[in-house]
Parts: structure tokens; sequence; C-alpha cells
């Protein structure tokens, strides 16, 4: 099952809640970590890499917090999960330093490059701002 790891679930949830009330100036990790029960020590590590990756700014002090870094129109669901967990690989032997035992007879690599291709572009089209709006486009709505 595909499915995103905590971190990478927090850590949309937390950008994209200072995304939404950026124009109220700073967020606290209080507030995040209150708003969506997020344990506050998992928090502030997905919020320092998050701050690492120049994704987001910390500002220090009684009133500090967290701000955008770049517009949430340039920040992409794909550049949140890589910042947050790396590469971004549905099996491990797509990853450079694979030694899958299977790779010689494996007839699954490239449809499964071409799935992982697929997915790629639908995180790194998906920008926070699109987070936001009802209007799901039609590239990210399942087929049946």
């Amino acid at each position: 099952m595909l499915r995103f790891t905590k971190r990478a679930d927090y850590g949309l949830m937390a950008i994209h809640y200072i995304a939404i009330n950026e124009d109220r100036g700073v967020v606290s990790a209080k507030r995040i970590a209150d708003e969506f029960h997020i344990p506050s020590e998992l928090l502030a590590k997905i919020l320092q890499r998050l701050a690492k990756k120049k994704l987001i700014t910390s500002q220090n002090g009684p009133k500090g917090g967290y701000l955008l870094a770049r517009r949430p129109s340039e920040i992409s669901v794909g550049d949140v999960i890589r910042a947050l967990e790396g590469p971004i690989n549905i099996v491990s032997c797509l990853e450079a330093s694979s030694e899958c035992p299977q790779m010689a007879h494996c007839n699954l690599r490239r449809p499964v490059q071409k799935i992982q291709a697929a997915i790629s572009r639908v995180l790194d089209t998906m920008s926070l701002t699109e987070l936001n709006s009802s209007d799901v486009p039609e590239l990210f709505m399942i087929r049946a």
C-alpha cells in the first residue's frame, strides 16, 4: 500500500497551515501542534527539516514562529515530501544504491518506473496553493 509516512503527513499539514495563515504573520509550532494534535517534539523535528530545506523560515523570540520561505504557488507537495523523506521511490530497486537480487529477471521494473514518474509528476505539479482549492485539477483525479 502506498501511503505517506506520519512525518510527511504532519509536515504537509503544518506547511499547509502556515500557508493558509500567512496573512496573519508567523505561526507558532505550539499553535500547529495544538491544532492538529501533533506531538511537539515530532513537529519540532519536522519544522527544522522544512527550514533546513528552505521551504519555511523561523523567527525566534516570544512572538516567533514560522513563515513560508516562498509563495505557496512556488512550493510543491513533492518539495515537502522530499524535504522530509528524501527521494520519492515506491520500490527500493529504483534507488541508485539498490542491489536487488531479482534485478536480472524482473519484468516489472519498467512499468514501475512509469508509475513512479506519474506519482512524482503529480506531487511536483501540485502546489500548496492547490491544496487550498476545492477544485482539484483533472490531472489529480483518479480514474476508475
